[in-house]
């Protein structure tokens, strides 16, 4: 009897209306968000549906363009052609060392959609007001300028206003936006965190103190995400340093090797609900 009564609480727990099932929370890194490619790659091989997905600074790179259809082939291309040159354009500025600017560029070529409106799956980009520190979450309107903001890293890149708002990277309010997925609906999330320190190595620059400083915050605040998450997918990128655009191969294994351990998990959450008991089961309790 008692596991009767676990089955209808269980099926009673289920949300009534139909909701995306997979979502997909993409954290920032810089190039290290080249690793998410890989997570994508064994997900698709593995035919592993994704209703939804959120990035949060390089993460919401990948999202932008998975949202609009784009294929894990087509991002590779994209990544192996990828220089720094491509997303900043140094400037003098009180606020930063360059603007991102040249990142609409980038992103035109890479998106096969410009605006959410016209997305294949739900989408939500994160960014940081930098007046309140409170995350800016976008889901409508242009995708290109939504993406700038939010990989607007501080610092190196100056802030971009979008709608007379001042904003920054989406790191510092919202590290891996498992958050603004549960927003949309999603019921289980797969986290991807690319963005942990490399303790084994001291920075040599003033930008590889920046990301490695921004990094040990990031460890050390914000794991809400971590509860939210049903499965989280962390790669193994202790080689890889923040700006290492040219390791694209190396980065894209490290995301497959991630997501194939992450398999039997992922497969879990695919397992289907508790069905409701018959009227004979319940009358026989």
């Amino acid at each position: 009897m008692s596991a009767l009564w676990d089955r209808v609480r269980d099926w009673a727990r289920q949300p009534v209306t139909k909701r995306p099932m997979i979502g997909l929370a993409l954290g920032g890194g810089f190039a290290r968000g080249i690793a998410h490619i890989g997570v994508l790659r064994v997900l698709e091989a593995n035919r592993i549906p994704i209703h939804a997905v959120a990035g949060t600074s390089s993460g919401s790179i990948i999202a932008g363009a998975l949202a609009g259809g784009a294929s894990t082939d087509c991002l590779i291309r994209h990544a192996r052609s990828l220089r720094f040159r491509d997303l900043a354009g140094w400037t003098i500025s009180r606020l930063g060392f360059a603007s991102n600017e040249r990142m609409i560029q980038f992103l035109t070529r890479t998106f096969p959609k410009t605006t959410f409106d016209h997305l294949k799956m739900p989408l939500a980009i994160t960014a940081t007001d930098l007046l309140s520190g409170e995350p800016v979450i976008f889901r409508r309107g242009d995708l290109i300028e939504a993406v700038r903001a939010s990989c607007a890293y501080p610092g190196l890149f100056l802030p971009v206003k979008v709608n007379g708002r001042t904003l920054i990277d989406g790191t510092f309010s919202c590290p891996i936006p498992a958050a603004p997925l549960q927003q949309i609906g999603v019921r289980h999330i797969i986290a991807v965190n690319v963005g942990g320190p490399h303790p084994s190595k001291l920075p040599e620059n003033l930008f590889q103190m920046l990301h490695q400083c921004f990094a040990l915050m990031q460890k050390h605040v914000g794991g809400d995400w971590r509860r939210q998450a049903g499965v989280v997918i962390e790669p193994d990128l202790n080689d890889c340093d923040w700006d290492d655009l040219g390791k694209v191969d190396c980065l894209i294994a490290a995301g497959e090797d991630a997501a194939r351990a992450a398999l039997p998990a992922i497969r879990r959450l695919l397992e289907p609900a508790p069905a409701a008991p018959s009227r004979q089961e319940l009358a026989t309790a």
